[in-house]
């Protein structure tokens, strides 16, 4: 009888033990579970984060540089009639090819007129001194055209009579007015090229004279 009683106790405690044993594999079964299953939750989010992902940004552009760029071609074509123009005063002078020269002369006005009308159809507005600049390009290429059409009309007084003397160009109102539309111009494109010179350094442009504007 008494080893009976002794062994229901033992019995008992082995199904305690094998009890606790089931509960703590279940909880660890059950703990691996919702290991994987939150390992799961967390796959589909990795897998859709880059079409939620904001794109890549592009490499940004310089509006001022771009619109420096275009100022430079044009500036690029101020200087063009320069050397015609000298030719074409130098013919006056000596009394030379005048019906030549005052067309030269003409066409150079004219080529001046077209800077002008360039120059306002571009933007310019993120330039540094951008009004101070626009400013002194418009005066500088309006009096050099008024010079060229001064220059013009003394050659066509020159062709007249008594328009030269001993081989030079007698000097008359429109050679006046077109040596002081000359110096205004000279003035303006030393303004003008101290300001687009800055601009043309800070964007790796070319640089420009007064004479080549």
């Amino acid at each position: 009888g008494g080893r009976t009683g002794s062994r229901v106790p033992l019995l008992a405690a082995v199904g305690v033990g094998i009890a606790v044993l089931g509960v703590g594999a279940g909880a660890l079964l059950g703990g691996g579970g919702d290991s994987d299953d939150k390992g799961g939750d967390n796959q589909p989010v990795s897998a859709t984060a880059p079409s939620s992902a904001p794109p890549s940004p592009t490499p940004s552009v310089d509006p001022a540089r771009e619109q420096a760029v275009e100022l430079d071609k044009l500036l690029a074509h101020s200087g063009e009639s320069r050397t015609t123009v000298i030719n074409a005063v130098n013919d006056v002078k000596s009394c030379k090819d005048l019906a030549k020269a005052a067309k030269d002369l003409r066409d150079a006005a004219g080529q001046r007129n077209q800077l002008v009308t360039d120059l306002s159809e571009l933007s310019v507005d993120k330039l540094p001194d951008h009004q101070a600049l626009t400013t002194a390009l418009t005066k500088a290429w309006r009096a050099s055209e008024a010079a060229d059409n001064h220059y013009a009309a003394w050659a066509d007084q020159t062709a007249g009579k008594r328009g030269c003397k001993k081989g030079q160009a007698r000097t008359t109102g429109q050679t006046r007015a077109g040596n002081r539309a000359s110096g205004t111009a000279t003035v303006e494109k030393g303004k003008a090229a101290r300001l687009w010179n800055a601009i043309a350094k800070q964007y790796g442009l070319t640089e420009r004279q007064p004479t080549q504007l």
